[in-house]
């Protein structure tokens, strides 16, 4: 409650809520000075709520993230220590089912070669939202195929073959219409094209499994689960965005 009270870190909480950044971008959006930024991110990270990771396009950057279940228990913890009666309940989670009686909503993951993290993404969100969500995936630079460790980390975990699914260019999905655009590596935020629309950008700023020091499969399910994770935090939030028209 103490970290979450300041009127500059609540700022920041609610910008890192919905996607990664820097911190000038950070200090654009709060228009507060860059110094005073970093310096309410440490405290938010020495606090355990907020991670940062370094850029992959930039390595003498940094992309900051929010610990959203992190956050979940420390507030309902605040709440439970005040009173018992403010313990929180867990009703039952549903798919994201949008709001309104148009198309379903169409979400975009875009990263470079468009052979792992988000083709990984486009399948969880397809399998968390039972379908009502419409998830696509391409990247800047495909390869020629999925990578292996993502076919069997989605098959092994997630009960989900995507063995005859193929990378696709960004080229060949730029002329559709997307209510969300969402990057998973840092350079291919960085060379993402505009897309026909209203459509609304988001970051997450997650390792490249391909290019990770660890054995087997290893990077591959942190991959996952962190996308998997982000898809769950982003559900509540699609079910509440008004379905498109037409």
């Amino acid at each position: 409650m103490q970290l979450a009270a300041h009127p500059v870190r609540w700022g920041l909480m609610a910008e890192l809520a919905g996607s990664d950044f820097r911190v000038r971008e950070l200090a654009t959006r709060l228009d507060q000075p860059q110094n005073l930024v970093s310096y309410h991110l440490r405290l938010l990270r020495d606090g355990g709520l907020v991670t940062a990771t370094r850029s992959s396009a930039d390595r003498r950057d940094s992309y900051y993230h929010l610990d959203l279940d992190r956050c979940a228990r420390a507030l309902a913890g605040s709440g439970t220590a005040l009173h018992p009666a403010l313990q929180p309940t867990h009703p039952p989670s549903d798919p994201a089912s949008p709001q309104g009686s148009g198309r379903p909503l169409s979400v975009l993951f875009v990263c470079t070669g468009n052979s792992a993290r988000s083709p990984v993404a486009e399948a969880l969100l397809t399998l968390r939202s039972a379908g009502a969500v419409r998830a696509t995936s391409a990247g800047s630079r495909p390869k020629e195929r999925l990578h292996p460790g993502a076919v069997r980390v989605l098959r092994g975990r997630f009960d989900v073959d995507v063995s005859a699914q193929r990378p696709r260019h960004l080229n060949e999905v730029a002329a559709e219409s997307f209510d969300l655009v969402i990057t998973l590596c840092d350079k291919a935020r960085e060379v993402c094209p505009g897309f026909s629309g209203p459509a609304r950008r988001m970051h997450w700023s997650i390792p490249d499994p391909a290019t990770a020091d660890a054995s087997g499969d290893e990077a591959f399910e942190r991959a996952a689960d962190e996308i998997d994770a982000r898809v769950g935090h982003l559900l509540p939030v699609l079910a509440t965005t008004p379905s498109p028209r037409g």
